[in-house]
């Protein structure tokens, strides 16, 4: 799988200690939508400064059930959803391993990602973060993630 990076450990994107995952493209629809520039996103320069890397969906499997605290999966940083069959894959991998909960934070809409979230009713314990941000709405706690949402027109579902 392609990334822009690996963290270990994560505390911030869902209850349970998670490794996170940072896919390595992004098409600003968050802003672009919008009318703004790249300025208001905190991670669309993170494009162009830091190198792809891949690693085989294997290795990042190992890596993660190597580590005794972590008990979840988050894939996100960018737009995950840009290549969903290396996520799919992914997960297809993943769930040979564990049965962990695997967290998708994504900027897109149900309606718009039908296709990829049809196929994950079967894998369970896949959670995916709907909604894009949006510069100056109210945040909201998400139950289901047990963290605080930056736009009260984001959630999350569980497949």
């Amino acid at each position: 799988m392609k990334l822009l990076s690996i963290l270990d450990e994560d505390f911030q994107n869902y209850k349970k200690t998670s490794m996170f995952i940072c896919t390595p493209r992004c098409d600003g629809k968050c802003f672009m939508e919008r009318g703004f520039d790249s300025s208001i996103c905190q991670n669309f320069d993170r494009l162009n400064c830091e190198p792809i890397i891949e690693v085989d969906n294997k290795v990042l499997i190992k890596r993660y059930l190597d580590n005794p605290i972590t008990s979840a999966i988050v894939i996100g940083g960018m737009e995950p959803l840009l290549d969903p069959d290396d996520i799919f894959h992914f997960i297809l991998t993943a769930r040979i391993y564990t049965l962990d909960p695997i967290i998708i934070y994504t900027g897109y809409y149900p309606d718009e990602v039908v296709d990829f979230t049809d196929k994950l009713y079967d894998l369970h314990n896949i959670i995916v973060k709907f909604g894009r941000y949006v510069p100056g709405a109210e945040s909201v706690y998400d139950e289901l993630l047990g963290v605080t949402l930056v736009s009260d027109n984001q959630f999350s579902k569980q497949y």
